[in-house]
């Protein structure tokens, strides 16, 4: 007689920082990374295997989670922390000591024929980050061949809408009250000369 296949929890975890807590000091202070990493994105993770388990939900990759959830009203809980565990670990690896500068020949090519200039692609995602209302994200995302900047409040992200996330800046207030206060500008200004990773960027051109 077959056994009957069970579903196995939720096998997401919590990814390992790319760099050390203290390395993107002094504009992301290591005690602001400890909290957001190891208290919020920790947090996602730990929800959604909650929710997952014994669900149709439980194995699935994050991203099979999310195009299953989003939009739905009654599976919101699952798709918040799903997205929100995506959206950290994204964002992470959309940072960098070091950052900033002059980003790759063929992203540069892109950013060119989408908004002139690299400043005015860094124009756009400052302003997306400063404008975004309440808590969310500033993004560059490949929206078929073009370049796009967009905003997305709370967990959601361009995946939803079908675009192909390049990189991130995260806008809740939890990513830089602890550092800035109500001065969100001066973080993203920071973040975009000093940390931004453009390498990471080119890369997902794919």
């Amino acid at each position: 007689m077959k056994k009957k296949k069970t579903i196995s929890a939720a096998p997401h975890v919590l990814q390992a920082l790319p760099y050390a807590q203290s390395a993107l000091a002094p504009v992301i202070s290591a005690n602001t990374i400890g909290f957001h990493y190891g208290k919020h994105h920790k947090g996602y993770v730990e929800n959604l295997n909650k929710l997952a388990a014994g669900t149709k939900f439980a194995g699935l990759t994050l991203e099979e989670i999310i195009s299953a959830t989003a939009g739905k009203a009654d599976k919101a809980a699952i798709f918040n922390n799903a997205s929100q565990a995506w959206n950290h670990a994204f964002c992470w690896r959309s940072l960098t000591p070091k950052g900033g500068g002059e980003p790759p020949a063929a992203l540069k090519l892109k950013i060119r024929a989408a908004f002139g200039t690299v400043k005015g692609c860094k124009m756009e995602l400052a302003t997306a980050a400063t404008t975004q209302f309440g808590s969310g994200w500033a993004w560059l995302a490949l929206d078929g061949g073009k370049l796009k900047v967009v905003k997305t409040g709370n967990a959601d992200s361009p995946l939803t809408r079908g675009m192909k996330p390049l990189l991130t800046i995260d806008v809740w207030e939890h990513a830089y009250y602890p550092d800035y206060q109500n001065r969100r500008a001066d973080y993203v200004d920071a973040v975009l000369e000093k940390l931004i990773n453009w390498d990471f960027a080119a890369g997902n051109l794919g």
